[in-house]
């Protein structure tokens, strides 16, 4: 078999490269050894985010009173809410198929590893396929990362993977790790009645945003019940009587915690174990393959994205990745860049983030302002019962510049875009307050901190 282009990997950075270098003339294969989308859609993105989606519905109908909507009885079917979930990814996945056969890539279900720079060997149910190719991809993802702390091994211990496939709601949840996974996982649990703590090894949870909103959001958590240890180590794991008993080191000392689950969600390692990396000398960067930023490996023709690479571990920078390695395969000179990258979070309140925080410009020594607005002033959220959180604006001091955004609140996710949008393309925080914003819309909250950074905010 031949293909100009060899993509390993088909989550959201490899069949996004596949269909690039197939729109742009190639012949292209593309070899998986699961389902097509990777962890995004089969186990991370899509599917917790169809279960948050039934959550969402549940939370609405128990306030329903609030809203003048009264229901006499509701409740939660877990195992309904497993079933349309599958339907989701399955209806997506099959998407996905249909991209790669309206492109004409062929796609190979199997193995790959990679025997040289120009020959990738396919491990399939009916023995081995040889592909010559003129360039490789490199997209083969990650994998739920593990700590060495006594007792993680056996029944109870579990990962995102596990938790996604339970067929009940666990009537106790210990999570360990504070981070996007853990954080939406014990979110989740908790608002269907689960008893949840979260541990976390650094000062709070979130250690990646800004210090304020992850504060807020703590708070936000706590209030729903869910209970967080920040900072505190976990010492070991055992059985205990709910299931599993698990010992940390807390600022107040060492405490004990019975659980049914433990929930490990301390991050992602790259997935490289069948690749053959070592093997041929492919350069790595601690556990991740090492590219430049064409997404070029330290092998001729071979290029490499997504969480293979490791940094920042998004099914969106994966598919921007992508891109850039197969138009750079075929002759391209594309560059990544990575100032505007939005991180979101799909707890209640939202959360999401773009460009450079305020706690990064303090410490990086950058002047800038700095403004704030509180979602009790918007209309919309008003009008929507959801008044808690804010919208942040960090613009650099001398220029205005737009250096980045923090959101926590409702729809945070979704308000990122103009954030991004602006840090890209240069926008300052006064063309961003000069631009005309709908009303009631929630969008009013960057434009009431854009308004803000000029001390000229009207509401916020």
């Amino acid at each position: 078999m031949q293909a100009q282009v060899t993509v390993i990997g088909g989550g959201p950075g490899g069949y996004v490269a596949a269909a690039r270098a197939a729109q742009l003339g190639a012949t292209v294969a593309l070899v998986e050894g699961r389902e097509l989308g990777g962890t995004c859609l089969n186990r991370g993105c899509i599917p917790t985010k169809a279960l948050l989606r039934s959550v969402e519905v549940y939370r609405l109908a128990r306030a329903g009173k609030e809203y003048g909507v009264t229901a006499e009885t509701v409740s939660f079917d877990w195992l309904k809410a497993q079933a349309r979930k599958g339907r989701v990814v399955k209806q997506l996945r099959a998407g996905v198929e249909g991209i790669m056969a309206n492109r004409g890539v062929q796609v190979v279900a199997g193995w790959g590893r990679l025997a040289s720079p120009t020959l990738v060997e396919v491990e399939t149910a009916k023995g081995t396929i040889a592909i010559d190719t003129g360039k490789v991809i490199i997209a083969t993802g990650s994998v739920p990362a593990r700590v060495p702390i006594p007792g993680t091994e056996g029944a109870g211990i579990i990962t995102s993977d596990e938790a996604l496939e339970l067929d009940h709601v666990p009537a106790s949840l210990v999570v360990i790790g504070g981070g996007a996974i853990g954080l939406e996982f014990a979110f989740l649990f908790n608002a269907l009645g689960a008893q949840v703590t979260v541990v976390e090894m650094l000062p709070h949870v979130l250690p990646a945003e800004d210090d304020e909103i992850a504060d807020e959001l703590t708070r936000a958590l706590k209030k729903q019940g869910v209970s967080i240890f920040s900072p505190a180590q976990v010492k070991g794991i055992a059985d205990g009587p709910q299931g599993k008993q698990v010992t940390i080191a807390a600022a107040a000392g060492e405490k004990t915690l019975d659980c049914e689950y433990v929930l490990m969600a301390v991050g992602r390692t790259p997935n490289l174990e069948r690749l053959g990396a070592d093997a041929l000398g492919l350069a790595r960067e601690r556990r991740a393959l090492a590219v430049n930023e064409r997404m070029e490996t330290n092998l001729p023709g071979v290029y490499a994205v997504g969480d293979a690479i490791g940094g920042m571990l998004l099914a969106h920078v994966a598919s921007a990745e992508g891109k850039v390695a197969a138009a750079n395969a075929l002759g391209g000179k594309h560059a990544m860049r990575y100032r505007a990258v939005p991180a979101c979070l799909y707890t209640t309140p939202e959360v999401a983030s773009v460009g450079v925080s305020e706690s990064e410009a303090t410490a990086r020594g950058v002047a800038c302002r700095v403004a704030r607005t509180n979602f009790r002033a918007i209309g919309k959220a008003v009008a929507m019962g959801e008044r808690d959180g804010l919208a942040k604006i960090v613009a650099e001091q001398e220029t205005g510049r737009v250096l980045g955004a923090q959101i926590i609140g409702p729809h945070a996710t979704d308000l990122v875009a103009e954030a991004a949008l602006a840090i890209e393309t240069g926008v300052t925080a006064g063309q961003l307050a000069e631009t005309i914003h709908a009303h009631p819309t929630l969008s009013e909250s960057l434009l009431e901190a854009a308004e803000g950074v000029l001390g000229l905010a009207i509401h916020g």
